[in-house]
């Protein structure tokens, strides 16, 4: 029990550190916490691999400006030494088009350890 302890402890700071990459809107803080070959899912279309992602996640910071994203509610359905998932509520309050917008959804991560790190493998974000 100790280790699962111990593991959800070190992947929900793992999450955190996420989260605070993304609120940084810099893409070269986010990218060292996504695998190479990872899958992600967002409403606006499915991004396959590092250089995708990427695109993906600097778009959105273009496109919504001071965003603040927060993950909530966060589980573990599987928790393994070099495998997790977790589910999770997210929301964001940005700028549009000179406009405040604000959004909810949730969340699926897939997170493998790799080179003595977490990295996120798959990730999909739905309304």
């Amino acid at each position: 029990m100790t280790n699962q302890v111990s593991l959800e402890s070190e992947l929900a700071l793992f999450m955190g550190e996420y989260e605070r990459a993304n609120n940084s809107h810099d893409v070269e803080r986010v990218v060292p916490f996504i695998a190479e070959d990872a899958t992600y899912w967002f409403s606006d279309g499915s991004y396959q691999g590092i250089g995708e992602i990427r695109s993906a996640i600097e778009k959105t910071f273009a496109t919504i400006l001071d965003e603040v994203y927060e993950v909530r509610d966060l589980e573990w359905p599987v928790l393994t030494e070099d495998v997790a998932v977790c589910r999770y509520r997210f929301a964001w309050t940005g700028v549009i088009d000179g406009e405040p917008r604000s959004g909810q959804g949730r969340g699926t991560n897939a997170i493998v350890r790799r080179d003595g790190g977490w990295r996120m493998l798959h990730e999909h974000l739905s309304p």
